[in-house]
């Protein structure tokens, strides 16, 4: 990885996993035992059974698949606009391994390395209450990458065992209470705007696939994520320069806008594409006050905020259960969205799969009881929809005054009669804060993030010929060619952020 801040998805740069993983079946049993049509349709035919408790949200207990604590299958299903392509079962199948090319032992020694006179028995009991994500891959109980690090956040007391000179696990700066915080309140109440504290900033950012990934001569195409003008959010966009100096960029009209290059492959070198802009940043404030907000209008233009959109948001029985705990008595739009608000902050955050691996993300959260931004995001999204209230997705890039930046996703939701209003629940609500501030992610948004996708899940433009690194959503970039697609083990990707003088 190019930072080691914690938002991070796994199978990315900095991955101990290497391109000469093999396809692998995940059904329990040994690749030798079934010719290869009848693995891959095996793999294609699995599905997973989600181990949920009716009467509760998940604890932060996650459950390995396959494992002797859990009866669940072996592997999750595809996603459905896969089911049909052996060629994807076969790449999905591939990522995975990739996510999980760990050992018990290599676990073991991870932990070790950190936890003074670690026991057998200490490890035992948190391989089996699920805290370290595993999966039965083959037969063979084969480890998330990242399952030794998601310990420390999913269980105080390894946390507490720890040896104080690794510290504790790294945040961003604007996760906990923060001078801007305070700075845009103030902003917002002396001026009575809603967009305030701007920040104008130089993006530079960069795809290199990797020496000889593909073969010399033959043409790589690549899209890297580019902002698109919002009201009130980001304005003043200007591309400064590009290499290849050509290049294609999206109209601001696609909601994972993204600018396209082309350039041929060299023998023995790393391919490199970059694109250099500007753009200002506001930061949003909506006071809410609860009284205030009415039922929902009856608006087509919001029926698509509160529809179902498979695979990923789905009102499963499991989703029912899960929104009747958290939602409870409560009955008006705000309080809806309060408690959901709190339920989901409360899913510890852990470093995640790669999206493409899970079938539906929201139920994976459920499942495992944890999840990154994106995830707990989804997992908000489809819980909004479910109780009539409408909710969209963001997504980009944090940054900060000093060197921290980190990919990030969070959403908006529909608040009669103010509208869209940001919500991010990873951030959640601002621990040791007055009224007026622990709220401040409940409608309102820092000036140090870059939203890239207004929407998961959509196509680029151009379109990608290929199945993507990321179907759902849109912040390393993409790259392929003709030969197929490439794979975050066979590029890498880079950001930085500039603050320059703002104008107020």
């Amino acid at each position: 990885m190019l930072h080691s801040a914690h938002r991070k998805r796994g199978a990315t740069a900095g991955v101990d996993a290497r391109a000469d993983q093999p396809s692998v079946a995940h059904a329990p049993r040994r690749r030798a035992a079934a010719p290869r049509a009848a693995r891959i349709a095996l793999c294609i035919a699995c599905f997973w059974i989600v181990a949920l408790r009716a009467e509760a949200p998940p604890t932060t207990a996650a459950t390995p698949v396959g494992g002797a604590s859990a009866p669940t299958a072996a592997c999750d299903p595809l996603p459905p606009h896969a089911m049909s392509s052996d060629a994807y079962a076969r790449e999905r199948l591939r990522r995975i391994r990739l996510d999980f090319p760990h050992d018990r032992a290599e676990i073991e020694r991870r932990l070790r390395a950190e936890i003074p006179g670690l026991t057998t028995a200490e490890l035992d009991a948190w391989d089996a209450a699920g805290l370290l994500e595993c999966l039965l891959i083959d037969g063979e109980r084969r480890y998330f990458a990242r399952a030794a690090s998601n310990l420390f956040r999913l269980s105080p007391e390894a946390l507490a065992r720890r040896d104080p000179k690794h510290g504790p696990p790294s945040e961003g700066p604007l996760e906990r209470l923060h001078p801007h915080h305070a700075e845009v309140r103030a902003a917002s109440r002396a001026s009575g705007n809603t967009s305030v504290a701007p920040r104008r900033v130089r993006i530079t950012q960069s795809l290199t696939v990797k020496a000889d990934a593909v073969p010399a001569g033959e043409t790589i195409r690549a899209w890297i994520p580019y902002p698109r003008a919002i009201a009130g959010q980001q304005s003043g966009i200007r591309t400064l320069a590009s290499d290849p100096k050509r290049h294609r960029l999206a109209p601001e009209s696609a909601l994972q806008r993204t600018v396209y290059f082309e350039r041929d492959a060299r023998a023995g070198e790393p391919t490199r594409f970059e694109i250099v802009y500007e753009l200002t940043i506001h930061a949003r404030a909506h006071a809410i006050d609860a009284a205030e907000v009415t039922a929902m209008p009856n608006d087509p233009a919001l029926a698509p905020y509160l529809a179902e959109r498979p695979p990923h948001v789905v009102f499963s029985d499991a989703l029912k259960r899960y929104s009747q705990h958290a939602v409870g008595d409560a009955r008006t739009p705000y309080e809806i969205t309060r408690r959901l608000f709190d339920a989901v902050d409360r899913v510890p955050w852990a470093g995640a799969r790669e999206y493409s691996t899970i079938a539906n993300i929201p139920e994976y959260v459920m499942r495992t009881g944890h999840g990154d931004c994106g995830q707990q995001t989804l997992l908000l999204i489809a819980l909004l929809r479910l109780n009539g209230i409408p909710a969209r997705w963001q997504s980009g890039w944090v940054y900060s005054d000093g060197d921290y930046t980190n990919l990030h996703d969070w959403g908006q939701v529909y608040l009669a009669p103010r509208g869209w209003v940001p919500i991010d629940v990873t951030t959640g609500r601002l621990a040791g804060a007055d009224a007026s501030l622990a709220y401040f992610y409940l409608g309102g948004l820092d000036a140090y993030r870059i939203a890239m996708n207004d929407d998961w899940a959509r196509d680029f433009v151009p379109a990608k010929h290929h199945f993507r690194s990321d179907d759902v959503d849109s912040q390393r970039g993409e790259a392929e060619w003709d030969g197929g697609n490439l794979y975050y083990d066979q590029f890498d990707y880079a950001f930085e952020a500039k603050l320059l003088p703002t104008n107020r």
